[in-house]
């Protein structure tokens, strides 16, 4: 086997280079994990930007698919050369996050000063997955076989996107019968409008200003969609209420102003589900928050992680509920991840995701 790989690395602001790193060592614990397929997310932006600090020199990314290279010698349950991936969240299983039930939490306030984002580790406070190898810790509590007859493409989703694009829905307590919005219809916004359908939302409105990501959205089961650069989403939504509002907002972009829009459509009582990165502050308008009165919950959400949520996820892919294949618009080898970059950080030519392929 060979001792170098090529990785994604984090240089500066504005520079992720792919570079020679060697391939990690495994602990008792830990598992290698030999890429097939791996994505670029909208956090990597982020990361790109300098508007989410990382360590220079990281490897980047956090959305593996791959091959079990070799095993740590505590770790059993698997073997080598079984298919297996990884949730983007990689919590030990034994924290007080963990053992308080929220795993995503595990090792919170040791990144960089942040109070949240602990159990996130690839690609943040260790190597991540845009490489040829990647390194999974607490690998028992990890990994998740990747069923046999579906593809790398298929199950790309999971790790990150699709688990969280589920949470705004189950964070936001999603009930049959329910009216939601989702605004912004990107990969997350997607798997959160699939998610509600799923929790048994029977009027679901998805917000864009990207015609082709409207159409999907009705692939995933909005019964209504809105382009805000032809009218207003907000009043659209009451129009298409009654003036009601809706049970559940769900905000996928990561911005004030459709962080506001949210409030702006919840009926009295309603739930405003926040999946959005932020890079500013956000704004509490009164009378949008009924100056603290309107009984509104605001719920946060980062995507839980480990085998068990990773194998619910797999499941519905399996059963054919839900086909997030299509969401793969474009494709990359690894030695072209700068130019998948450009792409994506650029949002051309109607990509959604891009699958890199060492």
């Amino acid at each position: 086997m060979a001792t170098m790989m090529k990785a994604a690395v984090f240089v500066e602001p504005g520079r992720i280079e792919l570079r020679e790193k060697p391939v990690p060592e495994v602990g008792p614990l830990d598992a290698l994990l030999r890429i097939t397929t791996t994505t670029i997310c909208g956090t990597d932006v982020h990361i790109l930007k300098g508007e989410y600090p990382v360590a220079g020199g990281l490897t980047v990314g956090h959305e593996p698919v791959g091959v079990i290279e070799r095993l740590g010698a505590a770790v059993s349950g698997f073997r080598e050369g079984q298919r297996a991936l990884t949730g983007a969240i990689t919590p030990s299983g034994h924290s007080a996050a963990c053992q308080c039930g929220r795993a995503a939490q595990d090792g919170a306030g040791t990144a960089h000063g942040w109070k949240a984002m602990g159990g996130w580790r690839l690609g943040n406070t260790i190597d991540g997955c845009q490489a040829e190898y990647v390194l999974i810790p607490d690998a028992m509590n990890n990994l998740a076989p990747v069923p046999d007859g579906l593809t790398d493409e298929q199950v790309l989703m999971c790790p990150d996107i699709m688990s969280t694009g589920f949470s705004g829905a189950e964070r936001g307590d999603v009930a049959i019968g329910d009216i939601v919005a989702v605004f912004a219809q990107g990969p997350i916004g997607l798997c959160a409008t699939a998610g509600a359908k799923l929790s048994g939302a029977t009027t679901i409105i998805a917000v864009d200003g990207v015609p082709e990501r409207l159409a999907m959205a009705t692939r995933m089961g909005a019964d209504h969609v809105i382009d805000y650069t032809r009218s207003d989403p907000v009043a659209e939504i009451l129009r298409l209420t009654g003036g009601r509002g809706v049970d559940v907002a769900i905000e996928a972009l990561g911005t004030s102003q459709t962080f506001e829009s949210c409030l702006r459509v919840l009926r009295p009582g309603g739930t405003l589900s926040s999946l959005g990165v932020y890079s500013a502050d956000l704004r509490l308008p009164a009378d949008a928050f009924a100056a603290g009165l309107g009984d509104y919950r605001i719920i946060s959400t980062l995507c839980p992680g480990g085998h068990e949520r990773m194998r619910r996820l797999l499941s519905v892919i399996e059963s054919g509920r839900v086909d997030f294949g299509a969401m793969v618009t474009h494709r990359f080898k690894l030695d072209d991840i700068e130019a998948a970059y450009d792409l994506f950080a650029h949002q051309r030519d109607g990509v959604l995701k891009v699958a890199i392929t060492p």
